[in-house]
């Protein structure tokens, strides 16, 4: 029988040490807010509802969470009086009931599903309570988890601690987990008699085993449970995500030629035999399928790249992107809105906006479609086996039929038949003699 989940995401902290207008959790990792992250790995360890309990004014924190989780209940903590005041602020989603009852931190992006499905399967054995711990050589600011018997017993915060309990160096995640039945039981019960008048989720612990309910510690990686509060923990963070999705990436039998060069997005899709050259971005939104190779110092968003395509060095596709097989988009080109069909090559220096590129078309250097005239967007329609001479400008709305032919240097504001040939540049004038008789007469002059 399948175990019903809340999982309630605390994301109330301002983040001001991040100096930003943006709220904290809104900051982004591999281009996902940071509390979409945790939404994410609660959705992938089986939560079927989830709560976010937001700070006063947050209403971009409320959309971003019902981008992630449509169904998601939001509650807002007029009022900063501890974790496990914020916790309480979705007690209607509480009391809606779960089997399970998980609670995150919206700036602690990093956590995997697997570590939150060890937390479930712990509450699933029987115990009450479950913290997710970590051990660090250097434990110093962190609370730390006091066993007794292989069994959880209290929460101690840095300052709060005796010596001896300070070389403890297993130490507090924040995140943890209650059976459903007991959590509203525990949670009124959290006090605030301590020296700030706050509410910390972290007694539960101690008035659960004064009842003589059962908790428990599940072990993790330090890097799961890494915060962000400010620029430098983000950029922390950040790297820690690149890392996996390498790793990842590598296992999946993609080859990164200079691995610490490539900058993953949280929802690229990598196909097998891929082969990624230094310096290659991706922002959201990217496929590339089998095969295919991303050639140094390109950038790809909202992009699908075909089978056996080549894109680079030095391309750019932007969102709408469409490169089909064995297509070549080369050096300073750029893509965006189009469709670029099977074995077509755009190799340099060219721009293809709003359009559609036949297959096996040539685009000749210098190529542009002028798609839009200020107020509107126009788009250009170029033939399977089109051949597009260099330095020509495709003024759209325009069709270039199957098989034509567009001379270098043209201007093509017409519609070009299939099989047909279209010029449409100045008629070239030649004077003989007359650089020899220009360069006479400037010496002449200069004299």
């Amino acid at each position: 029988m399948t175990r019903s989940c809340l999982m309630i995401v605390l994301a109330a902290g301002e983040g001001t040490r991040m100096k930003s207008a943006i709220p904290k959790v809104l900051h982004e990792i591999g281009g996902r807010p940071m509390v979409g992250h945790v939404i994410a790995a609660a959705q992938a360890a089986g939560a079927d509802r989830i709560a976010v309990v937001v700070g006063p004014r947050m209403e971009a924190v409320a959309a971003a969470v019902a981008k992630a989780a449509p169904g998601a209940q939001v509650f807002v903590q007029e009022q900063r009086l501890g974790t496990g005041h914020a916790v309480l602020q979705a007690r209607k989603a509480i009391e809606a009931g779960a089997d399970d009852v998980v609670v995150l931190y919206g700036d602690t992006p990093l956590v995997t599903p697997e570590t939150l499905l060890a937390v479930r399967a712990r509450l699933a054995a029987g115990t009450d309570v479950v913290v997710l711990g970590f051990r660090t050589p250097k434990p110093a600011g962190y609370g730390r988890l006091l066993t007794k018997n292989d069994r959880l017993v209290a929460i101690r915060e840095d300052k709060d601690a005796s010596e001896t309990e300070r070389a403890v160096t297993l130490c507090n995640s924040g995140i943890m987990g209650f059976r459903g039945l007991k959590a509203l039981q525990l949670l009124d019960r959290v006090g605030n008699a301590n020296a700030k008048g706050e509410y910390y989720l972290t007694d539960a612990v101690e008035i659960a085993v004064a009842q003589g309910l059962s908790a428990a510690v599940v072990e993790g990686d330090e890097p799961e449970f890494q915060g962000v509060n400010d620029r430098a923990q983000l950029a922390r963070a950040e790297a820690v995500f690149q890392d996996r999705r390498r790793r990842a990436a590598m296992a999946a039998g993609v080859t990164l030629t200079a691995p610490e060069t490539v900058f993953f997005s949280h929802d690229t899709v990598l196909g097998q035999d891929v082969v990624i050259e230094p310096n290659v971005v991706f922002g959201p939104g990217v496929t590339v399928e089998a095969g295919a190779r991303i050639r140094a110092f390109s950038h790809l968003e909202g992009a699908r790249v075909g089978a056996a395509a080549i894109v680079g060095p030095y391309s750019r596709l932007r969102p709408g992107a469409d490169i089909g097989p064995e297509a070549h988009i080369g050096n300073f080109v750029e893509i965006k809105n189009a469709t670029v069909e099977a074995g077509a090559k755009a190799n340099h220096l060219a721009y293809i906006g709003d359009a559609r590129v036949g297959a096996k078309a040539n685009i000749g250097a210098g190529t542009i479609t002028c798609n839009y005239d200020g107020f509107g967007k126009y788009r250009t329609d170029i033939g399977a086996n089109a051949f597009v001479g260099s330095n020509s400008s495709l003024v759209a709305p325009v069709r270039i039929g199957a098989g034509a032919y567009v001379g270098s240097g043209s201007v093509v504001t017409a519609d070009v038949p299939a099989d047909g040939l279209a010029i449409g540049r100045g008629r070239q004038v030649v004077r003989e003699g007359w650089a020899r008789a220009f360069r006479e007469k400037m010496k002449a002059f200069r004299k």
